[in-house]
């Protein structure tokens, strides 16, 4: 035997290191259990936390996109048919995201005037629909889309379509003149403009909470389903949650009105209708995420 390989001076009785130990230690760590259960309460708070992981990865996507929470909401009844329909889910973002050009101002909102003339179209018309949520509603925001801006103290009969007003002058149209400026707003099903049926105020701009861009049919309705917003009969349902959107007006351009119901209104009873049977005359929509 060589120098070299003669006696290290390690007694032979000396303890040797184990190369399975730490492999051992790592399999017993909870981490490593959970990563590796097939079965048992392990596996189901695995699968938890991939679920909610997914949602929260596609929901902050989703937030990066629409700049607005939550940036989906759920059609809860059909003042927009038949461009939404009660149950689809639709993808909101910020006003001023991804608008053309010719929207107002900073608004990012295109009108159904303006849109006309330069061939803007969104959900089978021109302009944009829009969310918004005006501060003397109780219940749910509304989704319906913008036909014109006025000014404050504008006579604002003059440029509305006299089949969207039910009234002979101004002095007959609610909100005319125009308390403050704003966008006069239509349920594509409805007869009368929001404001005609008073509804709601000319629409502010910053009660406008995202513009409608995407529609997947029947999503919506698990959200709809878990807010109770789905109503046996016609009717304004309250939905819960995230943002709920609703479209209130009359369905019959030629019936008569009490413009004296009020803007609050929460139930289709307040506000008379004559449209074909089962149909409800508000566009609402639970949000989702």
């Amino acid at each position: 035997m060589n120098d070299d390989q003669g006696d290290t001076g390690v007694p032979d009785d000396a303890p040797r290191p184990n190369p399975d130990a730490s492999s051992a230690e790592s399999s017993d760590s909870p981490l490593h259990r959970l990563l590796n259960a097939q079965d048992g309460p392990l596996l189901f708070v695995r699968e938890l936390l991939v679920s909610v992981s997914a949602v929260l990865v596609l929901g902050l996507l989703l937030f990066a996109i629409a700049g607005v929470w939550p940036p989906m909401v759920a059609v809860e009844s059909g003042s927009m048919e038949p461009h939404m329909h009660r149950g689809d889910l639709v993808f909101i973002t910020e006003p001023d995201r991804f608008s053309p050009d010719y929207a107002l101002e900073d608004t990012g909102v295109v009108t159904v005037d303006v849109g006309s003339g330069e061939g803007y179209q969104s959900f089978g018309g021109a302009g944009s629909v829009v969310v918004y949520d005006p501060p003397s509603r109780v219940g749910s925001p509304i989704i319906h889309r913008a036909h014109f801006y006025v000014e404050e103290g504008e006579n604002w009969y003059d440029r509305a379509n006299p089949e969207y007003v039910s009234a002979d002058d101004c002095e007959e149209l609610a909100y005319c003149p125009a308390p403050h400026a704003g966008f006069i707003t239509k349920g594509d099903a409805n007869a009368r403009y929001d404001q005609a049926s008073r509804i709601a105020e000319p629409v502010r701009a910053e009660w406008i909470q995202g513009i409608a861009r995407l529609r997947v049919p029947f999503l919506g309705y698990v959200r709809l389903q878990l807010a109770g917003a789905i109503l046996p009969t016609p009717g304004v349902a309250e939905a819960e949650g995230s943002t709920v959107v609703s479209a209130e007006a009359n369905t019959n351009a030629n019936a008569d009105v009490d413009t004296s119901v009020s803007a609050n209104a929460t139930t289709a009873d307040s506000i008379p209708t004559s449209g074909p049977p089962g149909f409800d005359s508000t566009n609402r929509a639970a949000g989702a995420a």
